[in-house]
């Protein structure tokens, strides 16, 4: 199944249930007005939202619409917790040979942190930036919803309880992130707001590209119009369940909770690309001892997709501008 959250000026947007092959769509207030709404009460709501998808699919369904991804919102444009990962450690350590940091990281610990949760931005909308002296860089991940998950499941509980699947571009304004690290609290003006794939999709949709609570599917990242990357989400160190587990030990977490992979890395790095430019740029000071690759300015377009065996896109596209904030 795939959800979607529409524009109708609102802050939560109105949800729409979407065709597999995200050409269609239908609204779905007849269920639940929004996707919170839905993943609050997801046993009684997803019978009702997987009989849209199938008659949508079957071109039965009264009411259908063509989807516009210009027109989608984050899938949940706001929500109780985000929650951040770094679930690929071939990417720190990248950085930290690279710049010669030492960090503090006990073999087996994941590394988590609280993320801002109450202005993501859609997937096609502009991204303003304050400065582009911040040196704005972009990092594709995916990202899980999840149904409420009790305090101290264990691993196999926590990857039963992800209802959605989806991917985001989790940007980074770099001359923020050692200074504000140094401090030991977390990141603020280092990480503004996320953007997110326009669609939401079950764990089902990814067939075989969804194993072992990993999404081992390749994420195709361009940059004004021209191919970067496409690392493999295989080599997550952490599946999204040993992660949710570890964010679970002591705290329940609520439905709707979101929790991403971080930046997508994998060992072949030379034959895949990276996914953020903070890694690329690492990877030729190791090589040519300075980077060359300018991090993002204005005007610049990202895009973000991941597509299926055959060829279909799976999420829709984040495909969005960057551009100077307006104050």
């Amino acid at each position: 199944m795939k959800l979607a959250t529409l524009k109708n000026g609102s802050r939560d947007g109105r949800l729409v249930v979407v065709s597999r092959d995200l050409k269609h769509a239908v609204d779905a207030a007849a269920v639940a007005p929004t996707l919170q709404a839905a993943m609050d009460n997801w046993s009684r709501s997803e019978p009702g939202l997987q009989s849209l998808y199938q008659a949508l699919n079957a071109g039965t369904q009264a009411g259908a619409f063509a989807f516009d991804p210009e027109q989608a919102m984050a899938p949940l444009p706001r929500t109780h917790q985000f929650v951040d990962a770094s679930a690929f450690l071939n990417h720190g350590n990248i950085m930290e040979r690279a710049f010669n940091l030492t960090v503090k990281r006990p073999e087996g610990v994941p590394i988590l942190i609280q993320r801002q949760s109450d202005d993501f931005v859609g997937p096609c909308d502009d991204y303003p930036v304050r400065s582009w002296e911040d040196n704005c860089d972009y990092e594709g991940e995916f990202a899980v919803i999840v149904d409420d998950v009790a305090m101290g499941s264990s691993a196999a509980e926590c990857e039963a309880a992800i209802r959605l699947i989806t991917i985001i571009n989790d940007v980074s304004m770099r001359r923020f992130v050692l200074p504000e690290a140094q401090m030991g609290f977390g990141f603020i003006n280092a990480k503004p707001a996320t953007v997110f794939a326009p669609v939401a999709v079950t764990p089902d949709e990814l067939g075989d590209g969804w194993k072992d609570g990993r999404v081992q599917l390749d994420l195709h990242l361009s940059r004004n119009g021209e191919p970067v990357s496409h690392p493999n989400g295989r080599e997550m160190d952490w599946s999204f369940g040993q992660l949710l587990a570890h964010l679970a030990y002591n705290r329940n977490l609520r439905a709707g909770t979101i929790l991403g992979s971080g930046t997508v890395s994998n060992k072949a790095v030379s034959e895949v690309g990276s996914a953020c430019l903070a890694e690329q740029r690492a990877l030729e000071v190791l090589a040519q001892g300075a980077p060359k690759t300018p991090w993002l300015t204005g005007g610049e377009r990202m895009r973000f997709e991941v597509k299926d065996a055959q060829g279909r896109s799976i999420f829709g596209a984040i495909d969005h501008q960057f551009v100077a904030a307006s104050r």
